[in-house]
């Protein structure tokens, strides 16, 4: 057999037990200083690398660690700090990147010139973890600045590991980017050799430090890439190959389709494939990719927690190893930064269930178990052969299972997909919105929030002691009772027109809902980072999902019976509770999303029924879940929007259907959006200064809209002028009538000073823009 090596290109970064969270929270709140903090960090690297060698890996990887998020690493690292921030260079490195990641109040409003506004956040290609959007211009310059990822390597040097670093190459990190104040026709592109060099530069120091290999991540070789693009890797990896560095690029997330060709020519030792998204392109890559070459093939799944099928993976290996007389790598797809840290901090999953899974450690040691399968090594052929069988009865349990199908939603999909009047509202929007009006009498631009506030320690304090059993569960609805109409209470004190209940019953937007519908089950710990300190604990969608009872109606008709004005019910819809969960894989997403729907639209009645006037149903996941590649978006988008329509069509012409979208470039699939035809859609634009409404404002979008007018991810407090001036830009690019006011998100993450100071500047907003704009 073929002697392979083993490697991943990236690890978790939060700890097993969200060290880094907890650390980060600590240092924002000034309760610990930046060494306790680097001291985290450090001693969460060489727990991973460690962890990386115990499981056998022939490299372990160094620069996958961020305390915020690995593009900005690159920001700083390359020293193109947007100078709006005005930073004077007395700064430490680690304050400065806060303050691009989180804004900077010292020049929020000093009158100094500077902008300290949080660099914008986005999705990175089509997961669920945010990165800060790098800012370029003709001006914009590079430099090393930080010498972050040396002082890495040589930490793991130290420690006696092989190295292999970790980057984004360099068309992807531009790529990433967005021009700004730039003059026009500018590209981001024309900045590639200024940036070149530097990489270079950083390639010969990685070298010198003792890296073995460098990885150069270039995920944007599976998109469609315009010409220009395209043509410039080869001449600029030619530049790169002459620093001497050992060179794989890392592509993953989707198949390389007509840049094969190009990805298998670049001058560099290696090219690491996504075998599990592009399993068909692998006998291709094979093919192209020169001998002399590594080719890494990444055939444990990266982005979903579900056990390996051995026998289906060695099947799939064994052509290529039989062709190939090269160097052979075996890896995980992709980063394993989009799975748990392990099942060992689950010991509450039964053991059906958990046999069926795998998180970053277990992955780890499935690749162990097919590097030891190749090796022809008799002393390790039982193990091999136990480890297989385990896998293989797991398998077979999980397909046997009656916990998997229920026939009843089987015959109800059946239904609704063959009933497009299923997926259609009464009415056209025009007619809708002349009832809505009528009924809930709102005035021009009509204030409102996302549907969060606060999670404050008494929350999660009586959350915690209810699922301890420590907390009646009487008690612990009195007290959440209690909470929500401190929320109710405040909104009607900071003139609110369309009020929310707070979600304080709520731990997070798709696990609430996860926890009853049937199909789902959840861990104890299995959190994922999702951006900065902010981790998710994403469902498992194991079986066919169907609602038993109601799940929002209580809470929300009790918030309603506290006042007069319009209560949202907020549902989370179909596309995001799937995007956001681990899916199973033994049925197309689109069916599963038809379940989800289902669950969704019989909510939707019932709050209809308990005289909710408003429903929100969330869909911050519409754009995340577009394939990467065009041909693919007229399949995805056909279901998924459908399945909101689904889930929304049930209600009548006079209740109001909103929905939410943040984080995202949306304005290449607006036909889509207009097509779920809600009658409000709120979206985050704060951070783009309202650049996102450009799009809509050219596609005349037919609906209401509110444009977030202040950003949520960050501690700093907008002044009202700021919000106004910012509704002044969207009805420009908006008929007013259309226009609601509204922050960017979901404040569950703020404190309530801030939350209420930032609410009533934006109320005040939303007064100015009535005074000055007249409606008709």
């Amino acid at each position: 057999m073929k002697l392979v090596q083993t490697h991943i290109p990236g690890f978790p970064r939060i700890g097993a037990a969200r060290e880094l969270k907890f650390a980060l929270e600590r240092f924002w709140r000034g309760e610990s200083s930046e060494a306790a903090l680097q001291q985290t960090a450090s001693n969460l690297r060489a727990r991973h690398w460690e962890t990386q060698r115990q499981h056998g890996l022939d490299f372990v990887t160094v620069g996958d660690f961020a305390f915020y998020d690995h593009v900005a690493n690159h920001i700083q690292l390359f020293g193109c700090e947007p100078s709006r921030f005005g930073f004077s260079g007395d700064e430490t490195p680690l304050a400065r990147y806060f303050a691009m990641a989180r804004g900077d109040s010292a020049h929020a409003s000093c009158g100094c010139g500077h902008n300290g506004a949080a660099l914008e956040m986005t999705k990175w290609f089509d997961t669920n973890y945010h990165y800060l959007v790098p800012e370029f211009s003709e001006s914009t310059s590079f430099d090393l600045y930080s010498k972050r990822l040396l002082d890495e390597v040589s930490e793991a040097r130290v420690a006696g590991h092989r190295v292999k670093a970790v980057l984004l190459g360099p068309l992807t990190f531009l790529w990433l980017g967005k021009e700004r104040d730039a003059a026009p026709g500018f590209s981001r592109l024309d900045l590639l050799d200024r940036l070149l060099p530097q990489y270079s530069r950083l390639l010969m120091q990685l070298r010198v430090a003792g890296a073995d290999w460098v990885q150069l991540d270039e995920p944007i070789l599976g998109l469609d890439l315009p010409n220009a693009w395209r043509n410039a890797f080869e001449p600029a990896y030619w530049l790169l190959n002459q620093a001497g560095a050992q060179l794989i690029v890392a592509t993953y997330f989707s198949p390389l389709e007509e840049n094969v060709s190009l990805a298998c020519r670049l001058p560099v030792a290696g090219l690491h494939v996504d075998a599990v998204r592009a399993a068909s392109e692998l006998t291709s890559v094979a093919d192209w990719l020169p001998a002399h070459k590594v080719l890494s093939i990444g055939v444990i799944d990266g982005r979903n927690i579900w056990r390996t099928d051995l026998d289906a993976t060695m099947a799939t290996l064994m052509p290529v190893l039989s062709k190939r007389s090269g160097p052979v790598w075996l890896s995980t797809s992709c980063s394993l930064l989009h799975v748990p840290y392990s099942l060992a901090a689950e010991p509450a999953l039964d053991d059906e269930l958990r046999s069926w899974l795998a998180f970053a450690e277990e992955k780890l040691a499935e690749l162990a178990l097919l590097k030891a399968a190749l090796s022809a090594d008799e002393r390790v052929s039982g193990q091999v052969a136990r480890g297989f069988a385990e896998a293989r009865a797991a398998l077979e349990c999980r397909r046997a299972s009656t916990r998997v199908h229920n026939t009843d939603v089987s015959a109800r999909m059946a239904g609704l997909a063959s009933d497009d009047a299923a997926a259609r509202r009464n009415s056209s929007f025009a007619q809708r919105q002349h009832l809505q009006r009528e009924r809930l009498q709102l005035p021009a631009f009509p204030t409102t929030t996302i549907g969060s506030f606060p999670q404050t320690p008494e929350i999660r304090i009586a959350r915690a002691a209810f699922k301890r059993g420590e907390l009646s569960a009487p008690d612990y609805q009195q007290a959440m009772r209690a909470e929500i109409a401190h929320a109710v209470r405040t909104q009607e004190e900071l003139g609110l027109d369309v009020l929310v209940h707070g979600e304080a019953e709520r731990n997070d937007m798709v696990e609430y809902f996860g926890e009853q519908l049937d199909g789902f089950a959840f861990t104890a710990n299995g959190w994922v980072q999702s951006y900065g300190s902010r981790c998710v604990k994403p469902p498992v969608i194991f079986g066919d999902v169907q609602r038993p009872q109601a799940m929002t109606v209580g809470w929300t008709k009790y918030a309603q019976s506290l006042t007069r004005k319009p209560m949202k019910g907020m549902l989370t819809g179909p596309v995001t509770i799937l995007q956001w969960s681990f899916v199973r894989d033994d049925q197309p997403r689109a069916d599963t999303a038809l379940q989800i729907a289902a669950a969704i639209r019989d909510e939707v009645r019932d709050l209809e029924n308990a005289g909710i006037a408003i429903i929100q149903i969330d869909e911050p996941a519409l754009r995340e879940g577009l394939p990467l590649r065009r041909n693919r978006w007229d399949a995805y988008l056909a279901w998924a929007t459908k399945a909101f329509r689904i889930s929304a069509a049930v209600a009548a012409d006079a209740t109001q259907i909103h929905t939410h979208m943040c984080y995202a470039e949306f304005n290449d699939i607006l036909p889509a959006i207009a097509a779920l035809d809600a009658d409000v859609i709120t979206i985050e634009s704060s951070r783009s200064a309202m650049e996102l409404l450009g799009g809509f404002a050219s596609f005349r979008y037919p609906n209401e809209i509110g444009p977030g007018v202040y950003d949520i991810h960050s501690p700093r407090v907008p002044g009202s002028e700021e919000m106004a001036e910012l509704l002044r830009k969207a009805a420009k690019v908006v008929p007013p009538a259309q226009l609601w006011v509204n922050p960017d998100c979901g404040l569950k993450t703020r404190a309530w000073p801030e939350t209420s100071a930032a609410l009533q500047n934006m109320v005040v907003a939303a007064q100015q823009l009535r005074a000055e704009i007249q409606l008709s």
